[in-house]
């Protein structure tokens, strides 16, 4: 049986629809389905399986019944299977359909009697397909016409609006199921745990290591593990510029479209982190020194037991 796709090429594009097709109807989030939930990647692995085995079962066949034809069915078979595809009778009475043409050794039933400096003209019908597209498009026509020019159905800029309604709307709701914390800047407080700094050095070293390099030296962007700040220092002064951006240098850029303000908090714990590290190759100090302002300790009144001082 002469098949269009050789067996090295159907079983991977079979398998890759497959897989398409599951990541696309399975919610797993941000993960891939096949690492989220286990019995997607046995069921990818078993459909593989069966997949090569029906390809070797079916190649096992050919090869028996190839051998119990006779000499006449086997070149009857060879020849069948040395026409191509666009040659074959399914190929040529599809495209017979479609394009209604006439082979050209009917052509002199076309010719018409016009002549143009011994230019001749066939009087061939338009492709079918062309015809019922051209049909199909009338029709839309008229049927958008009377809808919307008519009968005043909404227009595109109202669609517009209601879409984005229904896509605040879905936000929202998303938003009101799955509440997150947000952190301002006058609540904002230096975090230390393990697990805030690491997330906090992870998108450090993906956003902001190109600028300041992976220890903080500063390459572009300045040094970050002196004393010396331009915008100020502090946990507040750093949530601040991570979050805003800079006025006086347009190359540091508001993050918190892309970062949520938990995470700006941890990536500014990490700078914080990084003071007096003091890394090979670090850029001078610029900016102004910053000194932390403590809160001035209360002062508790120390009572004395006058019966005892009287005692002594």
């Amino acid at each position: 049986m002469k098949k269009l796709f050789p067996s090295y090429v159907r079983v991977p594009l079979i398998f890759a629809i497959v897989f398409g097709g599951m990541e696309y109807f399975i919610d797993s989030g941000d993960k891939p389905a096949f690492i989220e939930y286990p019995m997607v990647s046995v069921f990818l692995f078993v459909f593989l399986f069966l997949l090569v085995a029906i390809e070797i079962v079916v190649s096992a066949v050919d090869r028996v019944t190839y051998h119990l034809l006779t000499d006449e069915q086997r070149k009857q078979l060879e020849e069948a299977q040395s026409v191509s595809f666009t040659d074959s009778k399914f190929v040529q009475n599809l495209l017979s359909k479609l394009t209604r043409s006439k082979p050209i050794e009917q052509e002199g039933e076309l010719m018409l009697d016009h002549d143009y400096d011994g230019i001749k003209e066939l009087d061939n019908d338009l492709p079918p397909w062309w015809v019922n597209l051209f049909y199909a498009t009338a029709v839309f026509a008229v049927i958008y016409l009377v809808r919307f020019h008519v009968m005043d159905a909404y227009t595109q800029a109202e669609e517009f609006e209601q879409e984005v309604q229904l896509a605040n709307a879905e936000l929202e709701k998303m938003k009101a199921n799955s509440p997150k914390e947000e952190i301002t800047l006058d609540k904002v407080v230096l975090l230390t745990d393990e697990a805030s700094l690491a997330r906090g050095k992870e998108i450090f070293t993906n956003a902001c290591a190109a600028c300041h390099k992976a220890d903080g030296g500063g390459i572009v962007g300045p040094n970050l593990t002196d004393e010396f700040w331009i915008n100020g220092g502090g946990i507040k002064n750093i949530f601040k510029l991570i979050s805003e951006g800079s006025k006086n240098n347009p190359s540091m850029v508001a993050w918190n479209k892309t970062l949520e303000s938990t995470d700006i908090q941890k990536v500014a714990s990490y700078i914080m982190k990084l003071q007096g590290t003091k890394p090979a190759g670090a850029k001078p100090a610029e900016g102004e020194k910053w000194v932390e302002e403590v809160a001035p300790a209360e002062t508790t009144a120390t009572a004395t037991d006058t019966l005892k001082v009287a005692a002594k």
